[in-house]
């Protein structure tokens, strides 16, 4: 009923999912537009219609459409394309497909600034086409999942939507660097994009983003294994602005890249660099010495980071709220020491897989002004010189709200239930593996069932 709404001739199967619930719908529907017949629609009469379209402006896509099958008065009102400045059709992704979008781009036109079809994998070039010569204010669209779409899509943005300010076109499998050089031509207001396990962009793709898209503040690049030293280089050179920056899985970067990044972007909020192997102390050393306002750094799987490098941000990166320092297998106590000193706004760690923490490093780190007052979230799986103790050191987080201790092994049930104890609330993630059994002893006769004996 909904999806009838936006299109006359789209496929059967978006108009009923549910026989017995539409039928219900339908009665709802018909009651309501008999009483809004019968009083001559009191509350048409009573508001003027700038009002209604102000009430009908904070429904979603959903309640739009119900409305819109009320009266002839409502149908006209909730289709206003004023109404449709954000639409998010992630609900409906296996429906929609491009007759849908097309009546939507020419009914919202110039209101459009915002639409969301992640996951829609029916729609194609042609539809969104038709989205960009109709709708040339769009500010923000996401197209994450749409894996018909190919490099038209973003050279017909680049030649209708000129004020295109966040694209993402992450999982876009048929996209390649095309169409980074067409939003680079034509999108010059670009601030945030997303190109992650787009596997056709390449150094060339970045490059002519960066030169032509210089206020750039997030890049988002997950699993682009063909990213290079060079291109984040040209993008530290070109895009100063950069508050975002994620690298996960780009794993042939090295510390030039990120030192670049630290010296021209010192604005950086957010840095991830999880799997990034190659990377070394120096590029955190680089981070401490210019990145000030740096609040969340993900270095999850750098198993060249050492104490030295975590010392550094310590000392200067004060604003640090969240840090993923999972297998950074060469970290030690002294690490948490100097956190537990330095970062007092700290909210979110990650220790897993750090095989040389005990519990003396927990112990600095509950005595510290962050876990008192701000850590929320401790996950220390496969830590194994963890013990009871530091669970008794953690009392002292009363903000702790949740604590992984997967594969902890000397981590014991009445150690959980004494924190328990004092914190009710928490949320504990362990395992606990069955008992064996102790051998049999003498010759005390076992007994079997027939299916075991006939077994």
């Amino acid at each position: 009923m909904v999806m009838e709404t936006l299109t006359r001739d789209v496929p059967s199967s978006m108009q009923h999912h549910n026989n017995s619930s539409v039928s219900n719908m339908k009665h709802s529907y018909v009651q309501l537009s008999k009483t809004c017949l019968d009083e001559d629609a009191q509350i048409n009469k009573k508001l003027p219609k700038e009002l209604l379209l102000r009430i009908f402006s904070y429904l979603d896509v959903v309640s739009l459409c119900r409305c819109a099958q009320v009266s002839r008065a409502w149908n006209v009102l909730a289709l206003d394309g004023s109404n449709w400045q954000k639409i998010d059709l992630f609900e409906f992704q296996t429906d929609v497909e491009g007759p849908v979008i097309e009546n939507i781009s020419r009914r919202c036109g110039g209101f459009l600034r915002q639409i969301s079809l992640r996951g829609c994998q029916s729609v194609g070039d042609g539809s969104l086409k038709t989205l960009a010569q109709c709708c040339n204010y769009i500010e923000y669209i996401n197209l994450n999942g749409c894996k018909r779409i190919t490099d038209s899509t973003s050279q017909s943005l680049s030649q209708y939507c000129k004020k295109l300010l966040s694209l993402d076109i992450g999982s876009c499998s048929m996209v390649t660097d095309l169409s980074l050089k067409a939003i680079s031509d034509g999108c010059p207001n670009l601030t945030s994009v997303n190109i992650s396990w787009c596997d056709g962009i390449t150094e060339n793709g970045v490059e002519a983003l960066a030169h032509g898209c210089p206020k750039l503040k997030s890049f988002i690049s997950k699993g682009c294994t063909s990213m290079t030293t060079r291109a984040i280089c040209c993008l530290a050179q070109h895009c100063v602005k950069l508050e975002v920056v994620n690298l996960h899985g780009c794993n042939n970067i090295e510390d030039e890249a990120v030192i670049k990044l630290a010296n021209n972007c010192n604005s950086l909020k957010y840095l991830c660099l999880a799997n990034c192997s190659l990377l070394t102390d120096s590029c955190l050393v680089s981070l401490a010495e210019q990145c000030y306002q740096l609040n969340t750094l993900e270095v999850a799987g750098c198993s060249q980071f050492t104490d030295i490098g975590f010392l550094a941000l310590s000392k200067t990166c004060h604003l640090l709220e969240k840090m993923d320092l999972e297998e950074c297998v060469f970290i030690t106590d002294s690490t948490l020491f100097h956190l537990a000193m330095g970062c007092p706004r700290l909210e979110n760690l990650s220790l897993s897989h750090c095989e040389l923490i005990t519990d003396e490093g927990i112990r600095h780190l509950s005595t510290s002004t962050c876990a008192s007052e701000h850590l929320a979230v401790l996950e220390l799986d496969n830590c194994p010189l963890i013990t009871d103790a530091s669970l008794e050191h953690l009392i002292n987080c009363h903000n702790l709200q949740r604590i992984m201790l997967y594969d902890c092994q000397l981590i014991t049930r009445n150690g959980i239930k004494r924190l328990r104890t004092h914190s009710p609330n928490i949320n504990v993630h362990a395992y606990f593996a069955p008992v064996t059994p102790p051998p049999s002893t003498g010759n005390s006769r076992q007994h079997y069932c027939r299916c075991c004996a006939i077994l």
